[in-house]
Formats: C-alpha cells, structure tokens, sequence
C-alpha cells in the first residue's frame, strides 16, 4: 500500500488557510488584484489537500490485482491480467531528475508521482512487478 505522505496533505491544508486569510486581509485593504488571486489558490490548494485526506492510499496491491485512486477521490481495481505494462519514467531537466510510475491497462494509463506513492517510483515498480506482473 503506497499513500501520500501526512506532511504533504498538512502543508497544502495550511497554504489553502493562509491564502484564504491573505484574501480576507486584502478584502479590507481594498486591494481586489490580491484576492482575485488568493481565493482562486485557495480553493485549488485546498481541494488538493482535502483529496490527500480523503484518499491517502494512491495504490495498493493485493492478490487478485491493484487498486488505484481514480478520477477525484474514486478506486478502481485492476485484475492483474489486465496490466499490460508497469514503468518507471525518468527524465532529467535542468539538472533535475524526475520519475513517474505508469501502469499500462490497455484503457487507462494510471500515472503517480514520488509525492502520490510516498516513495520512488523505482521501487513501487519492483515491488508490483515481484508480486504479480
């Protein structure tokens, strides 16, 4: 079972309250640029925090397959027979690098980050791949 880490969820949580308190304050202060700003990051970060509450657990795997967050806060499981394939994608950009898990059902592509699993890709991939791939 493969969750967004508790930290990343509270500092979304927490920037959503400080932009919603940087709109009320410049609500007052009469400054409307600033909270047509605020509030549109307020809501965006805090749905996203709300989602990383709602639905921690990303991927998990058990015998019979996976079962991956799909659409806002949803699942869905995936026989194993119908994972066609399970990579690791690694770009490197301006001396950055970066992976992304992808699971290939035919239908879907399923995509998560080192921030959805909680750890590196790599090793989520080794893991589902030992277990039933």
């Amino acid at each position: 079972m493969w969750r967004v880490r508790r930290e990343l969820a509270v500092f979304k949580i927490l920037g959503a309250l400080v932009c919603a308190g940087l709109a009320v304050y410049w609500w007052f202060e009469g400054d409307f640029r600033g909270v047509v700003l605020a509030v549109p990051a307020a809501v965006l970060v805090g749905a996203m925090g709300l989602r990383d509450v709602l639905v921690p657990v990303r991927l998990a795997a058990d015998p019979s397959g996976i079962t991956v967050v799909h659409g806002y806060a949803g699942k869905l499981h995936v026989p194993w027979e119908s994972i066609w394939d399970i990579k690791v994608d690694v770009r490197r950009r301006w001396g950055l690098r970066s992976e992304m898990l992808e699971i290939d059902t035919g239908d879907n592509l399923h995509i998560f980050s080192p921030h959805d699993l909680g750890t590196s890709p790599t090793e989520v991939a080794a893991a589902l791949r030992r277990r039933g791939v």
